[in-house]
Protein backbone atom coordinates (compact mmCIF):
# COMPACT_ATOMS: atom_id res chain seq x y z
CA UNK A 1 0.00 0.00 0.00
CA UNK A 2 1.41 3.66 -0.88
CA UNK A 3 2.05 6.18 1.75
CA UNK A 4 -0.18 9.13 1.42
CA UNK A 5 1.13 12.31 1.13
CA UNK A 6 1.26 14.15 3.39
CA UNK A 7 1.60 18.16 4.16
CA UNK A 8 4.00 20.10 2.81
CA UNK A 9 4.46 23.96 3.51
CA UNK A 10 6.66 26.01 1.54
CA UNK A 11 7.38 29.52 2.61
CA UNK A 12 9.45 32.28 1.16
CA UNK A 13 10.79 35.43 3.13
CA UNK A 14 11.92 38.44 1.23
CA UNK A 15 13.16 40.67 0.33
CA UNK A 16 16.37 40.62 1.56
CA UNK A 17 17.41 43.72 3.80
CA UNK A 18 19.75 45.93 3.19
CA UNK A 19 22.06 44.64 6.37
CA UNK A 20 22.09 40.99 5.23
CA UNK A 21 22.69 42.12 1.50
CA UNK A 22 25.54 44.25 3.36
CA UNK A 23 27.17 41.12 4.48
CA UNK A 24 26.72 39.12 1.32
CA UNK A 25 28.96 41.82 -0.56
CA UNK A 26 31.30 41.20 2.24
CA UNK A 27 31.17 37.59 1.51
CA UNK A 28 32.27 38.22 -2.40
CA UNK A 29 34.67 40.38 -1.54
CA UNK A 30 36.49 38.66 1.37
CA UNK A 31 35.65 34.78 1.68
CA UNK A 32 34.93 34.01 -2.07
CA UNK A 33 38.58 34.94 -3.30
CA UNK A 34 39.69 32.55 -0.13
CA UNK A 35 37.44 29.63 -0.82
CA UNK A 36 38.74 29.74 -4.75
CA UNK A 37 41.83 29.73 -3.31
CA UNK A 38 41.13 26.63 -0.74
CA UNK A 39 39.55 24.83 -3.46
CA UNK A 40 42.83 24.61 -5.57
CA UNK A 41 44.92 22.91 -2.79
CA UNK A 42 45.33 19.57 -2.05
CA UNK A 43 43.39 17.71 0.17
CA UNK A 44 46.35 16.21 2.33
CA UNK A 45 46.70 15.76 5.94
CA UNK A 46 47.72 19.41 6.16
CA UNK A 47 44.82 20.60 4.86
CA UNK A 48 42.49 18.75 7.16
CA UNK A 49 44.97 19.87 10.68
CA UNK A 50 43.84 23.27 9.15
CA UNK A 51 40.31 22.66 9.23
CA UNK A 52 40.53 21.71 12.52
CA UNK A 53 42.11 24.63 13.73
CA UNK A 54 38.90 26.45 13.45
CA UNK A 55 37.45 25.15 16.54
CA UNK A 56 39.95 25.64 18.64
CA UNK A 57 40.33 28.85 17.46
CA UNK A 58 36.86 29.57 17.73
CA UNK A 59 37.26 28.96 21.75
CA UNK A 60 38.21 33.05 21.98
CA UNK A 61 34.23 33.83 21.14
CA UNK A 62 32.01 33.92 24.15
CA UNK A 63 28.57 32.86 24.12
CA UNK A 64 25.41 35.11 25.15
CA UNK A 65 25.95 36.14 28.79
CA UNK A 66 24.64 34.26 30.65
CA UNK A 67 24.91 30.84 28.73
CA UNK A 68 25.73 27.68 31.01
CA UNK A 69 27.37 24.60 29.22
CA UNK A 70 28.54 21.36 30.97
CA UNK A 71 30.79 18.63 29.90
CA UNK A 72 29.76 15.18 28.78
CA UNK A 73 32.26 12.46 28.07
CA UNK A 74 31.56 9.47 26.01
CA UNK A 75 33.92 6.46 24.83
CA UNK A 76 35.78 8.08 22.01
CA UNK A 77 34.09 11.19 21.74
CA UNK A 78 32.28 14.21 23.95
CA UNK A 79 29.37 16.55 23.88
CA UNK A 80 28.43 18.98 26.09
CA UNK A 81 24.86 20.50 27.47
CA UNK A 82 24.51 24.02 26.62
CA UNK A 83 21.61 25.84 28.62
CA UNK A 84 21.04 29.68 27.01
CA UNK A 85 20.31 32.49 28.83
CA UNK A 86 16.87 32.13 30.81
CA UNK A 87 16.84 28.69 29.90
CA UNK A 88 16.40 25.99 32.82
CA UNK A 89 17.99 23.34 34.80
CA UNK A 90 15.84 20.26 33.09
CA UNK A 91 17.04 17.83 30.59
CA UNK A 92 13.58 15.57 30.17
CA UNK A 93 12.70 18.00 26.50
CA UNK A 94 15.92 18.52 24.43
CA UNK A 95 17.65 19.43 21.14
CA UNK A 96 20.36 17.01 20.05
CA UNK A 97 22.39 19.07 17.84
CA UNK A 98 24.99 17.74 15.28
CA UNK A 99 27.01 21.10 13.85
CA UNK A 100 27.97 21.64 10.52
CA UNK A 101 31.91 22.10 8.78
CA UNK A 102 32.27 19.72 5.95
CA UNK A 103 32.57 16.95 7.82
CA UNK A 104 36.10 17.68 8.43
CA UNK A 105 35.89 20.85 10.85
CA UNK A 106 34.34 23.08 13.28
CA UNK A 107 32.97 21.62 16.95
CA UNK A 108 31.18 22.58 20.69
CA UNK A 109 33.41 26.11 20.03
CA UNK A 110 32.36 27.15 17.38
CA UNK A 111 28.59 26.21 17.32
CA UNK A 112 28.30 27.20 20.97
CA UNK A 113 27.23 30.84 20.50
CA UNK A 114 24.51 29.79 17.73
CA UNK A 115 23.22 26.43 19.59
CA UNK A 116 22.80 29.25 22.19
CA UNK A 117 20.58 30.73 20.85
CA UNK A 118 18.62 28.14 19.41
CA UNK A 119 18.27 26.87 23.11
CA UNK A 120 16.48 30.26 24.16
CA UNK A 121 14.56 30.40 21.42
CA UNK A 122 12.84 26.98 22.40
CA UNK A 123 13.15 26.87 25.93
CA UNK A 124 15.28 23.87 26.27
CA UNK A 125 18.46 22.81 26.82
CA UNK A 126 20.70 21.27 23.74
CA UNK A 127 23.24 18.74 23.95
CA UNK A 128 25.86 19.52 21.18
CA UNK A 129 27.41 16.79 19.96
CA UNK A 130 31.54 16.96 19.10
CA UNK A 131 31.32 13.67 16.67
CA UNK A 132 34.65 11.88 15.21
CA UNK A 133 35.24 13.39 11.80
CA UNK A 134 37.73 12.37 8.92
CA UNK A 135 40.63 11.77 9.62
CA UNK A 136 39.75 9.88 13.05
CA UNK A 137 37.02 7.97 11.18
CA UNK A 138 35.83 7.99 7.63
CA UNK A 139 33.02 9.90 6.74
CA UNK A 140 30.68 6.95 6.62
CA UNK A 141 31.19 6.38 10.00
CA UNK A 142 30.74 10.05 11.38
CA UNK A 143 26.96 9.51 12.12
CA UNK A 144 27.53 6.30 14.86
CA UNK A 145 29.07 9.00 17.49
CA UNK A 146 25.63 10.91 16.82
CA UNK A 147 23.36 8.03 17.19
CA UNK A 148 25.31 6.92 20.20
CA UNK A 149 24.43 10.19 21.71
CA UNK A 150 20.67 9.39 20.87
CA UNK A 151 20.39 6.18 22.04
CA UNK A 152 22.46 7.66 25.40
CA UNK A 153 19.43 10.32 25.99
CA UNK A 154 17.03 7.52 25.45
CA UNK A 155 18.59 4.78 27.53
CA UNK A 156 20.54 6.55 30.00
CA UNK A 157 19.15 9.77 30.45
CA UNK A 158 15.91 7.93 30.66
CA UNK A 159 14.72 11.23 28.19
CA UNK A 160 11.39 10.45 26.22
CA UNK A 161 11.41 10.25 22.30
CA UNK A 162 8.82 12.32 21.83
CA UNK A 163 10.46 14.95 23.86
CA UNK A 164 13.92 15.22 21.71
CA UNK A 165 14.98 17.01 18.82
CA UNK A 166 17.66 16.30 16.09
CA UNK A 167 19.21 19.03 14.82
CA UNK A 168 21.63 20.41 12.60
CA UNK A 169 22.95 22.53 10.15
CA UNK A 170 24.99 22.00 6.67
CA UNK A 171 26.94 18.81 6.98
CA UNK A 172 25.66 18.42 10.66
CA UNK A 173 21.93 18.94 8.54
CA UNK A 174 23.21 15.64 6.33
CA UNK A 175 23.87 13.63 9.83
CA UNK A 176 20.90 14.76 11.29
CA UNK A 177 18.67 12.83 9.00
CA UNK A 178 21.44 9.79 8.60
CA UNK A 179 20.93 9.71 12.36
CA UNK A 180 17.18 9.74 12.04
CA UNK A 181 17.29 7.03 9.36
CA UNK A 182 19.36 4.95 11.58
CA UNK A 183 17.53 4.89 14.69
CA UNK A 184 14.20 3.90 12.55
CA UNK A 185 16.34 1.06 11.21
CA UNK A 186 17.79 0.04 14.01
CA UNK A 187 14.12 -0.32 15.59
CA UNK A 188 14.90 2.90 18.33
CA UNK A 189 11.45 5.21 18.36
CA UNK A 190 11.67 8.43 16.27
CA UNK A 191 12.42 11.82 18.03
CA UNK A 192 9.56 14.59 18.04
CA UNK A 193 10.95 16.23 14.96
CA UNK A 194 14.19 16.99 12.95
CA UNK A 195 14.92 20.83 12.07
CA UNK A 196 17.94 21.25 9.43
CA UNK A 197 19.71 24.46 8.70
CA UNK A 198 21.07 24.69 4.87
CA UNK A 199 21.85 20.65 4.93
CA UNK A 200 23.79 18.89 2.01
CA UNK A 201 21.72 15.59 1.59
CA UNK A 202 22.75 14.45 -1.61
CA UNK A 203 26.88 13.71 -2.42
CA UNK A 204 26.03 13.59 -6.33
CA UNK A 205 26.39 17.10 -7.32
CA UNK A 206 25.14 16.51 -10.15
CA UNK A 207 21.92 18.80 -9.84
CA UNK A 208 23.65 21.52 -7.48
CA UNK A 209 26.26 22.57 -10.10
CA UNK A 210 23.76 22.60 -12.76
CA UNK A 211 21.37 24.67 -10.78
CA UNK A 212 21.10 29.04 -11.30
CA UNK A 213 22.42 29.12 -8.08
CA UNK A 214 26.08 27.86 -8.61
CA UNK A 215 26.30 31.57 -10.40
CA UNK A 216 24.00 33.24 -7.32
CA UNK A 217 25.83 31.78 -4.39
CA UNK A 218 27.86 34.72 -3.15
CA UNK A 219 30.20 32.60 -1.56
CA UNK A 220 30.94 30.61 -4.77
CA UNK A 221 31.72 27.54 -3.19
CA UNK A 222 31.33 25.05 -5.95
CA UNK A 223 34.71 24.24 -6.69
CA UNK A 224 35.82 23.83 -2.92
CA UNK A 225 32.19 21.12 -2.63
CA UNK A 226 33.54 19.29 -5.48
CA UNK A 227 36.65 18.71 -4.24
CA UNK A 228 35.15 18.18 -0.87
CA UNK A 229 32.64 15.55 -2.11
CA UNK A 230 35.84 14.01 -3.97
CA UNK A 231 37.95 13.56 -1.04
CA UNK A 232 35.48 12.38 1.28
CA UNK A 233 33.06 9.75 -0.79
CA UNK A 234 36.67 8.21 -2.00
CA UNK A 235 34.80 5.28 -4.00
CA UNK A 236 31.53 5.33 -2.08
CA UNK A 237 28.32 5.02 -4.45
CA UNK A 238 26.88 8.48 -3.60
CA UNK A 239 23.76 6.65 -5.04
CA UNK A 240 23.68 4.83 -1.81
CA UNK A 241 20.87 6.25 1.00
CA UNK A 242 23.84 6.14 3.59
CA UNK A 243 25.94 8.67 1.51
CA UNK A 244 23.21 10.96 0.19
CA UNK A 245 20.23 10.52 2.93
CA UNK A 246 17.96 12.55 0.23
CA UNK A 247 17.78 9.26 -1.50
CA UNK A 248 16.99 6.92 1.31
CA UNK A 249 12.93 5.90 2.01
CA UNK A 250 12.12 8.43 4.49
CA UNK A 251 8.94 6.60 5.44
CA UNK A 252 8.47 6.86 9.28
CA UNK A 253 10.55 10.23 9.73
CA UNK A 254 8.83 12.69 12.39
CA UNK A 255 7.81 15.83 11.19
CA UNK A 256 10.43 17.94 9.69
CA UNK A 257 11.73 21.93 9.24
CA UNK A 258 14.13 22.80 6.82
CA UNK A 259 15.54 26.35 6.38
CA UNK A 260 17.61 27.43 3.03
CA UNK A 261 18.88 30.59 1.79
CA UNK A 262 17.16 31.38 -1.99
CA UNK A 263 20.71 31.59 -4.04
CA UNK A 264 22.75 29.31 -1.87
CA UNK A 265 24.31 26.26 -3.49
CA UNK A 266 22.74 23.82 -1.37
CA UNK A 267 19.11 25.43 -1.72
CA UNK A 268 18.14 21.97 -3.83
CA UNK A 269 19.27 19.65 -1.62
CA UNK A 270 16.31 21.26 0.72
CA UNK A 271 13.86 21.92 -1.80
CA UNK A 272 13.92 17.99 -2.99
CA UNK A 273 14.22 16.92 0.32
CA UNK A 274 10.94 19.02 1.03
CA UNK A 275 9.16 17.05 -1.94
CA UNK A 276 10.58 13.71 -1.15
CA UNK A 277 9.70 13.73 2.75
CA UNK A 278 5.99 14.83 1.75
CA UNK A 279 5.75 12.23 -0.75
CA UNK A 280 6.77 9.94 2.38
CA UNK A 281 4.11 11.04 4.77
CA UNK A 282 6.11 13.01 6.88
CA UNK A 283 4.66 16.69 7.40
CA UNK A 284 7.19 19.25 5.79
CA UNK A 285 7.82 22.71 6.40
CA UNK A 286 10.59 24.95 4.16
CA UNK A 287 11.32 28.18 4.80
CA UNK A 288 13.06 29.80 2.24
CA UNK A 289 14.96 32.87 2.68
CA UNK A 290 15.50 35.52 0.31
CA UNK A 291 19.35 36.04 -0.50
CA UNK A 292 20.80 34.72 2.35
CA UNK A 293 23.96 33.19 2.98
CA UNK A 294 24.77 29.44 3.89
CA UNK A 295 23.54 28.56 7.74
CA UNK A 296 22.78 32.53 7.81
CA UNK A 297 20.83 31.78 11.52
CA UNK A 298 24.84 32.14 12.84
CA UNK A 299 24.60 35.95 12.34
CA UNK A 300 21.63 35.61 15.44
CA UNK A 301 20.86 39.16 16.43
CA UNK A 302 22.79 41.25 13.75
CA UNK A 303 20.48 40.66 11.01
CA UNK A 304 16.58 40.56 10.64
CA UNK A 305 16.25 37.08 8.68
CA UNK A 306 18.92 35.60 11.29
CA UNK A 307 16.15 36.79 14.34
CA UNK A 308 13.29 35.83 12.37
CA UNK A 309 14.31 32.16 11.72
CA UNK A 310 15.71 32.00 14.87
CA UNK A 311 12.16 32.59 16.37
CA UNK A 312 10.75 30.87 14.22
CA UNK A 313 13.05 27.40 14.81
CA UNK A 314 12.39 28.19 18.53
CA UNK A 315 8.10 28.18 17.93
CA UNK A 316 9.06 24.94 15.93
CA UNK A 317 10.65 23.14 18.75
CA UNK A 318 7.97 24.16 21.36
CA UNK A 319 5.29 23.14 19.25
CA UNK A 320 7.43 19.86 18.22
CA UNK A 321 7.88 19.11 22.33
CA UNK A 322 4.39 19.98 23.81
CA UNK A 323 2.81 17.78 20.57
CA UNK A 324 0.63 20.64 19.87
CA UNK A 325 2.57 21.71 16.58
CA UNK A 326 0.07 21.43 13.50
CA UNK A 327 2.71 19.38 11.82
CA UNK A 328 2.12 16.47 14.32
CA UNK A 329 -1.41 16.38 13.62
Amino acid sequence: MSTRPATLVIERHGSASLRSRAVAAGVRTLLRPRLAKWAELPFDERALRRAAEFDRLARRMRPPRGTRTERVRFDGFRAEWVHGPRVGGARDKVILYLHGGGWVSCGLNTHRRMISWFTTAAGVPALSVDYRMIPAVPFEEEVEDCLTAYRWLLEDRGVAPENIVIMGDSAGGHLTFATALRARDEGLPPPAALVALSPALDLDLTDKLAHANIKLDPAAPGPLLERLADAICRDLDRSDPAVSPLRADLSGLPPTLLFAGSTEVLYCDSEAMAHRLAEAGVPTVLRVYDRQLHVFQLFGPLLPESRDAIVELGTFVRQALSGTAELAA
